[in-house]
């Protein structure tokens, strides 16, 4: 053991502490040179809410910063082995959920939105090489419940959408399918996972080659 729930939950302020909430950890990730990671610090309350904190540590457990302190903190990555673009709300007076950028220092530091209003604030991202492009994605919108996945331009703010994926209302909850875009080596090609009629979850490949 490296890091332990007791040592994490006793540091800092735990947003809306109670007693009988229950602290576990999620999401693991190393930053690109592998010195830090991140775990999100979750606790949940006996009426089954919960909220999040983003911590980093360095790879022997020292050095542990909480990022994110309010309690929101959802979908994450690093975007190099400084900064973290992660979704969280109740910040710089936003209510809403997005996309932030932060840096691995206590507080986030300089905090920055990133694609207000056009990369959606719920989807998993993730940065194509170059870290010119933001892949993303979303849960089921609308009467057809049609996953999106996309790519948002930083530079441009431009967003372009690879796909609508319609998920069947069978799969919900724990059986539900996330499309969970990752990108090939070379950043030419998106898969994704989506379900087809009479096959289950399938694999698809998508060539982004001609946009990026």
């Amino acid at each position: 053991m490296i890091l332990s729930l007791a040592d994490v939950a006793a540091l800092g302020q735990i947003p809306n502490d109670q007693s009988g909430i229950k602290h576990y950890f999620n999401h693991l990730l190393f930053s690109p040179d592998g010195s830090r990671f991140i775990a999100l610090h979750r606790w949940r309350y006996p009426n089954g809410s919960r909220l999040t904190r983003m911590i980093t540590a360095a790879a022997d457990g020292s050095d542990v910063r909480i990022v994110i302190a309010n309690g929101y903190c959802s979908h994450f990555i690093w975007r190099d082995n400084n900064h973290i673009l992660a979704q969280s709300k109740d910040l710089q007076g936003q209510t809403a959920w997005g996309n932030f950028l932060f840096e691995d220092v206590a507080g986030g530091g300089d905090v920055r939105q990133i694609g207000r209003g056009v990369l959606d604030g719920s989807g998993h991202l993730s940065y194509l090489p170059g870290n010119e492009w933001i892949l993303n994605d979303t849960y089921p919108q609308g009467a057809e419940r049609l996953q999106t996945p996309h790519l948002y331009h930083i530079g441009s703010g431009e967003r372009t959408d690879l796909g609508q994926f319609h998920l069947p209302p069978e799969y919900t909850g724990e059986w539900r399918v996330d499309t969970h875009p990752r990108f090939s080596p070379d950043g030419k090609l998106v898969c994704i996972d989506a379900p087809v009629a009479g096959q289950g979850r399938q694999l698809h490949l998508i060539d982004i080659s001609g946009i990026v």
